[in-house]
């Protein structure tokens, strides 16, 4: 039975000052003094006091992980007690499976954990409740193929990229900067001067990072390990952050309460920059960085296969759709064709060079 919350609900943590917390079936929630939330579990279970710490909200931890360990802990106990033979194995239901798989998630940091969960809790748990997973078949889930049930993977937008103009992205950096969480900063600025995902910068180990062949190495990126480009500015400004960074840690965004020691969350602080900075948090997100400096390459006048190498996409058809967002570098172009043929002309403005040429080509034609 799901957990009822009368005290720790969403609208009564916001309202935490620095110090406060809030307890509520075993799930302790405390905000701490920069401002982030930190969750924990203190339960007994058998007689034994359980107490762990969940994570922090700056890393995308929510009351729903602590719900999903405290009925994975209970639920291991109650298997514990059945006593059976050693070496039998105990047969998983559906519900306990989906509930172990999300919180493993959760803890090493998945993607895409909001829907993951969203689906499971919605369609998939309740379509197979406590089935054993050794009996669910292919005949079990063909529905799924149905129209009413189809689950369907959203291809990426293929309308128009939002990116940031040159003075937004300033704005946008002087803003973070200030803000309160440290790491967004850095994040921003790595984003905007690489274009790389927000994975691949958050899991940035310091000796992935080669200064003086200004290349950041990325052992596991979307399209395969590959060295990303970066700018003699990024060069200089990641020189100082390492140099910054508490001594013996490896990442350049450490995390204490991470499963990996690195950070794999940072939406709440790029949100509430992006929302100071005055633009719109729906509409500019994590994934904007990547488009705006993408953008801004094709709009300089970098050929396509150069901005492919930079951003690592896989094709150049990927790459093509920036070269349709702003048309002022295709005027730009067509001006220097315009040039070039002006300029060639001017030699013979009454053009009797062409007419030659062309009598001559018809004439042997006819010939």
């Amino acid at each position: 039975m799901a957990l009822k919350f009368s005290q720790l609900t969403r609208p009564a943590t916001r309202k935490l000052q620095s110090g406060q917390s809030v307890m509520e079936h075993g799930i302790h929630f405390e905000r701490l003094p920069n401002g982030d939330g930190r969750f924990t579990v203190n339960i007994m279970v058998d007689g034994q006091r359980v107490h762990r710490v969940i994570g922090k909200e700056s890393d995308g931890v929510t009351r729903q992980q602590a719900e999903d360990f405290i009925q994975m802990i209970r639920t291991d106990a109650r298997k514990g007690r059945l006593n059976l033979p050693k070496g039998r194995k105990v047969a998983m239901g559906f519900r306990d499976a989906a509930g172990k798989y999300l919180f493993k998630l959760a803890e090493e940091g998945g993607r895409d954990l909001v829907m993951k969960r969203r689906r499971l809790n919605l369609h998939l748990v309740p379509f197979f409740g406590d089935a054993t997973l050794s009996k669910i078949s292919t005949f079990d889930v063909e529905w799924i193929d149905k129209r009413p049930a189809q689950i369907r993977r959203f291809r990426e937008e293929k309308g128009r990229i939002t990116y940031l103009t040159v003075e937004q992205v300033k704005r946008l950096v002087d803003v973070a900067k200030g803000d309160q969480n440290a790491q967004v900063y850095p994040f921003i600025v790595i984003g905007v001067e690489t274009s790389m995902r927000m994975m691949e910068i958050l899991s940035i180990q310091r000796e992935h990072v080669d200064v003086a062949r200004r290349v950041i190495w990325i052992p596991q990126a979307k399209g395969g390990a590959r060295e990303q480009p970066i700018t003699g500015h990024l060069a200089n400004f990641l020189t100082d952050h390492m140099s910054a960074l508490p001594s013996g840690t490896p990442w350049l965004f450490p995390s204490v309460s991470a499963r990996d020691g690195h950070t794999v969350n940072i939406v709440k602080a790029f949100r509430r920059v992006v929302d100071a900075a005055g633009l719109d948090p729906n509409q500019v997100v994590r994934h904007t960085l990547r488009h705006t400096a993408i953008t801004h390459l094709v709009q300089a006048g970098i050929d396509l296969p150069t901005v492919k190498r930079i951003s690592g996409h896989k094709t150049l058809a990927m790459v093509e759709r920036y070269s349709h967002q702003n048309g002022e570098h295709i005027k730009a172009a067509m001006n220097r064709l315009d040039e070039r043929y002006r300029l060639a002309g001017e030699g013979d403005s009454s053009g009797r060079v062409t007419q030659e040429l062309h009598i001559q080509e018809t004439g042997q034609a006819r010939a």
